[in-house]
């Protein structure tokens, strides 16, 4: 017994709307237990619906469908399905009131097109949305079957999700496990690297482990079914205890953790401040540490010195050096970084300073050239080059920077 999710909407195929419907409904199965393993995505196009009807409906016993239940003659899925299973619709007259009522608070009378809403498939029940005029069905066509339909709105199918369809699947017998995951967040290690380290866990089938990269990020989920979370946690709890001693410094967090959140944890253990200056990143730095809540009581503040006459004017840059070695270079990085860490009297400091692209580079100091300072006390002051290739987009050379730069003050901090 499996579910399997449909999205209709050719806006879906063209990329004009994110599918974000896909996502929530997969992450709800997964909550209830409901094992789940094809998504579809098709177009506004009753043909096509039904060929997609004739393939699910022989391989998975749920069916959720979100799309295509709106007034416009583009909105073809409950009359695809009525057709796929020879049935008629009818006009619900509950819906009709419902709908006129909706229009009348807002000052508007329902339309010809509207009444379209109020169809629904012969032994059907509604779904009722309390949020649109467009309410979904639950329908059992044969009885290993099992069809509900939601509109594409996010906002109604979610509360139509969570107020019906779940109180419907779990008086079916649906939903008596669940299955409850944990995300463990690696930096500065490969997925493969990784990967090779833990391979026999991959082999687990309760818990299951899977890995998962981003963006110089790599994830492993570790997930347990069980009929609690309690007892689902109990499942996970060694097999990541293991995973983290393998991942080692690697290994900086779990669930909604970030590298700004960590380092956020860790100055605050210490009572001890921040403070930052950015060439390449413009900023991005400090917008990650200002994204966790309550980062004003550790992080003083920064200073973008994207102009060299800021490295050089506000942050204390010698001139000489800059012109002779270039922004981008270990000197400069340094003194970026005292320089920012004297002026505000901070703990610690970061300073970064690089070529993001797509231009400014040359021979030796190619796109993706980074160079990474951190001051802090006791003297320490220490410097790291990075060249993070040259194919990467601007935005990603600059936020992968700015996780470098973390990092290598959270292996700090780790480390006194």
């Amino acid at each position: 017994m499996s579910a399997e999710i449909i999205c209709v909407g050719t806006e879906l195929l063209l990329g004009d709307i994110l599918n974000s419907n896909s996502q929530f409904l997969a992450q709800e199965l997964a909550a209830l237990g409901i094992p789940h393993y094809y998504q579809t995505v098709v177009g506004d196009n009753i043909g096509r619906l039904q060929q997609v009807l004739a393939i699910a409906s022989e391989r998975s016993t749920i069916l959720l469908f979100t799309g295509g239940l709106g007034p416009t003659p583009d909105d073809l899925t409950t009359e695809a399905i009525a057709k796929f299973f020879g049935a008629t619709l009818i006009e619900e007259p509950d819906v009709i009131e419902d709908i006129t009522q909706k229009f009348a608070r807002r000052g508007r009378q329902l339309t010809t097109n509207n009444r379209k809403q109020a169809l629904i498939p012969e032994g059907a029940q509604v779904l009722p949305n309390l949020n649109g005029t467009a309410p979904g069905i639950i329908w059992k066509p044969r009885a290993d079957l099992t069809i509900l339909t939601f509109p594409g709105v996010p906002r109604e199918m979610n509360q139509m999700w969570r107020d019906t369809a779940v109180p419907y699947l779990k008086s079916q017998g649906w939903g008596k496990e669940i299955v409850y995951s944990r995300m463990l967040r690696f930096w500065g290690i490969g997925e493969s690297a990784l990967a090779e380290k833990v391979a026999p866990f991959f082999d687990l089938t309760n818990p299951t482990v899977a890995p998962y990269a981003s963006k110089g990020q790599v994830r492993l989920r570790v997930s347990a079914r069980a009929a609690s979370e309690s007892e689902a946690q109990q499942l996970i709890e060694p097999v990541a205890q293991k995973l983290q001693q393998i991942g080692g410094i690697n290994y900086f967090g779990t669930d909604t953790d970030t590298l700004a959140s960590v380092v956020g944890q860790l100055l605050t253990a210490a009572s001890q401040t921040l403070s930052v200056a950015e060439s390449c990143t413009g900023g991005g730095i400090g917008s990650m540490i200002t994204s966790v809540p309550g980062s004003s009581n550790y992080f003083l503040g920064g200073i973008i010195a994207y102009d060299n006459a800021v490295k050089t004017g506000v942050l204390g840059v010698n001139y000489s050096d800059l012109k002779g070695m270039g922004a981008e270079s270990k000197v400069v990085a340094e003194q970026m970084a005292t320089g920012v860490r004297s002026l505000l009297s901070s703990t610690w400091s970061l300073s970064i300073t690089g070529i993001a692209g797509p231009g400014g580079n040359t021979d030796t100091k190619p796109v993706g050239l980074v160079y990474i300072a951190l001051a802090g006390p006791d003297g320490i002051l220490e410097c790291y080059k990075y060249t993070l290739g040259q194919h990467r987009s601007r935005s990603d050379l600059r936020h992968i920077s700015a996780c470098y730069a973390l990092d290598r003050l959270r292996c700090k901090l780790l480390s006194r």
